[in-house]
């Protein structure tokens, strides 16, 4: 199973949680056991695992980021987004979560964020599914 999904983001620098989404798609197989795979194809945007209960968690990961890369450096990259290009670095382009009895192994705090550093823009995640 495999699948491209669009998402929007909105602004310059933000996480969204697209657990619910790849849920959707999990749940559209009928695949029970194996390895879910999210994977962001952009070099200024990236793909993570954190908790997704208290939004106050992310406001600081932003915050964090932006602190130790903050988007105006003296950087010599011409296209004036480097600070996006190194935090989708660090973040990581793809993220694998256990799939049992066709449920998500999340966390009960866990959620899967998009994040999108170099925004607003028109993006695409894909998600895999293999058969364990």
């Amino acid at each position: 199973m495999f699948k491209k999904v669009p998402i929007d983001t909105r602004k310059r620098i933000e996480f969204i949680d697209i657990t619910a989404r790849v849920k959707a798609i999990v749940k559209e197989t009928s695949l029970q056991d194996g390895l879910v795979i999210v994977y962001v194809p952009h070099t200024t945007a990236a793909v993570t695992i954190n908790e997704h209960a208290d939004p106050s968690v992310v406001l600081d990961m932003l915050g964090y980021l932006n602190n130790i890369v903050p988007e105006n450096a003296g950087y010599k990259h011409l296209e004036g987004n480097s600070d996006a290009h190194i935090k989708a670095s660090l973040i990581g382009a793809s993220v694998q979560i256990p799939l049992v009895g066709g449920e998500l192994m999340l966390g009960t705090w866990q959620g899967i964020f998009f994040c999108e550093f170099d925004g607003p823009r028109r993006r695409t995640f894909f998600v895999s599914i293999l058969p364990g």
